[in-house]
């Protein structure tokens, strides 16, 4: 049986691969250091805290509030919330629209090569 080739990532993702883009903004990628098996629990873990989420649209506030916590617990052990996993220094541009970041040129790039393909 031959191995299908790597898939490509659905957003495009910087090229230090901190961040990947959906819409124009910044999204912080999980830390490349977790081990393959850490990285699986957790994904587990955020998706069952993202589905109790969307159970307690209905409930207390306190069920809501507890099943957020539980996301954002988990994507900060992934390392996409909370202390930044690279150590040079540099900034976190969660969140940020990367025309407004040091990503801007990278991010022009990818929509003039987009247009180019076009007919």
């Amino acid at each position: 049986m031959s191995r299908a080739a790597p898939s490509r990532p659905p957003h495009p993702v910087t090229p230090d691969g901190r961040y990947f883009v959906v819409r124009g903004r910044l999204w912080r990628m999980s830390n490349p250091a977790l081990t393959d098996a850490d990285r699986a629990r957790l994904v587990s873990l955020l998706s069952q805290a993202r589905a109790a989420l969307r159970r307690t649209t209905a409930r207390t506030r306190a069920e809501r509030a507890a099943a957020r916590k539980r996301v954002d617990a988990a994507k900060v052990k992934l390392g996409q919330r909370g202390p930044v996993w690279w150590t040079d220094g540099a900034p976190d541009y969660n969140r940020h629209m990367a025309i407004h970041t040091p990503y801007r040129e990278w991010y022009e790039g990818l929509e003039d090569q987009s247009h180019s393909h076009k007919s």
